[in-house]
């Protein structure tokens, strides 16, 4: 393979993966995307195979023994369609940041062997008998070496702190650690302290230093990363995950310069500026500042807030089919205990059977809902829920007022009336669903706990608010039996 088609097949690639985040924006053509995407890794890892097996052509990475990679690639291929099928839907936010984990982990590998090849060019009796990567930087000028270093040093910093981050953020997704933010007393002057150690020994690799000044950023941009995630709460992870998300890109950008990689640049800046942005858009709809969740500046230890008044009203399942079949419009807000219940086929049938009674019946979903963006529409999409009638927050915030019975399974804090009510409350100013100005509202909840982040809801105890306690499936199942 020469390189004029290595290049064609990274451009086709990189098209793709365009094509893939751009079609991941409409439900309806989200499946489509997603083939894009997996079509273009397949043609971006499969031309970088084969290209290694062509050294003679500029630009084309030759390296020994490159079966190994092959086998190696071929065990990480069976190990993810392994793990892949065997996950949950509840389960994907803590995958999604084990797996920005390997990546941080790989761009500080990759960093360090840089420096090893680098210092094993230096002392080469004949760098024309060097060859693969170690040739490519035997022809390098010390400008070019000293961006070399450069984009080693970021790669390492961005790689160390996403690693340790993601690492903390699985732990607190799966429940190994808890949600609760923990910080050391001084907050962010550790961070502070920590990156300016890590900038005095990356100006010392610059200078000259050998390869332990990074392997020194790399321990202390990992405790970085562990600082800033644990001084996080629970309830903020999904903002977390994509924001870890972006660091990721921006690592894998910083390695793709230093391998002379094309697509791994445009690939890591794809990550990391839609990261970005899906990080900025999650701020928005939570009422946090982007520039805080960088720094882990939220999540903090909340202040005392109004208790809720008066006693939570109980309905059983009876009551429920009564008051739906009376009412001529419906809303459902779906949460993650839907997502733990796997409520979503149940609900999907509840709504057909609704509908066909002439019911006019739709699905709010709060941007932040479940534990990582999009999880619900996931969900609803692979119960066969009709697209047109999931909406977004911003398009049937209003309607509730109009709304006979609002239905809330497994939702806690994206329906907490204290975020607007309560200026005391951690979640104040956050946006949410307004159910509560619906004539009646429904609450399918396990038991009487409070929500991922720990506040209480006021909603619970509303005169229009009614309560179905126990498991999301086994209630919508029973409500199914007795609509008929």
């Amino acid at each position: 393979m020469n390189h004029g088609v290595l290049t064609a097949i990274y451009i086709a690639a990189a098209v793709l993966f365009i094509l893939s985040l751009g079609g991941l924006s409409n439900q309806e053509r989200a499946k489509r995307a997603i083939w894009f995407g997996m079509v273009g890794m397949i043609l971006a890892v499969g031309a970088t195979i084969a290209g290694l097996f062509t050294p003679a052509f500029p630009g084309v990475l030759a390296i020994p023994n490159v079966e190994w990679l092959v086998v190696t690639v071929a065990v990480g291929a069976v190990i993810g369609a392994i793990v892949a099928a065997r996950v949950e839907m509840t389960g994907m936010p803590q995958l999604v940041a084990a797996l920005h984990s390997f990546v941080g982990l790989a761009a500080v590998f990759i960093g360090l062997n840089a420096q090893i090849v680098l210092t094993d060019v230096g002392m080469a009796a004949n760098l024309s008998e060097l060859s693969g990567f170690a040739g490519r930087l035997a022809g390098k000028t010390a400008v070019e070496l000293t961006m070399l270093r450069i984009e080693v040093f970021l790669g390492i910093f961005i790689g160390a702190i996403t690693f340790t981050g993601s690492v903390v953020a699985f732990g607190k997704l799966a429940g190994h650690i808890a949600g609760k933010p923990r910080k050391l007393p001084g907050g962010h002057f550790w961070n502070a302290a920590l990156a300016a150690a890590c900038l005095a020994c990356g100006a010392a690799y610059l200078g000259g230093e050998g390869i332990w000044t990074i392997a020194v950023v790399a321990v202390l941009a990992g405790m970085i990363g562990l600082h800033l995630i644990m001084g996080i709460g629970g309830a903020d992870m999904p903002v977390v995950v994509s924001m870890l998300n972006s660091y990721s890109g921006w690592a894998a950008a910083a390695i793709g310069f230093t391998l002379d990689n094309d697509l791994l640049i445009v690939t890591g800046a794809l990550v990391g500026s839609s990261g970005a942005i899906l990080s900025y858009i999650m701020c928005r709809a939570m009422n946090r500042h982007f520039v805080s969740v960088i720094l882990g500046g939220f999540g903090g230890t909340p202040v005392a807030t109004t208790a809720a008044v008066g006693e939570q009203s109980p309905i059983d399942a009876e009551g429920v089919v009564d008051q739906l079949l009376a009412a001529e419009t419906v809303i459902i807000v779906p949460g993650y205990g839907m997502a733990v219940a796997q409520a979503q086929g149940a609900i999907s049938e509840l709504t057909n059977t609704l509908r066909n009674k002439g019911k006019n019946v739709r699905f709010a979903i709060h941007p932040v809902a479940g534990r990582l963006p999009g999880h619900m529409n996931v969900l609803l999409a692979e119960a066969r829920v009709p697209y047109d009638i999931v909406l977004e927050m911003d398009k049937i915030n209003a309607d509730f007022g109009a709304t006979d019975v609002a239905v809330v399974i497994g939702s806690n804090d994206i329906v907490n009336p204290a975020a607007i009510e309560d200026p005391n409350s951690p979640i104040a100013g956050m946006p949410v669903l307004e159910v509560w100005k619906s004539k009646l509202v429904i609450v399918s909840k396990r038991g009487q706990g409070t929500g991922y982040s720990g506040i209480e809801n006021p909603l619970f105890y509303r005169e229009n608010t009614r309560m179905l306690f126990g498991d999301a499936r086994e209630s919508v199942q029973s409500l199914l039996r007795l609509i008929g």
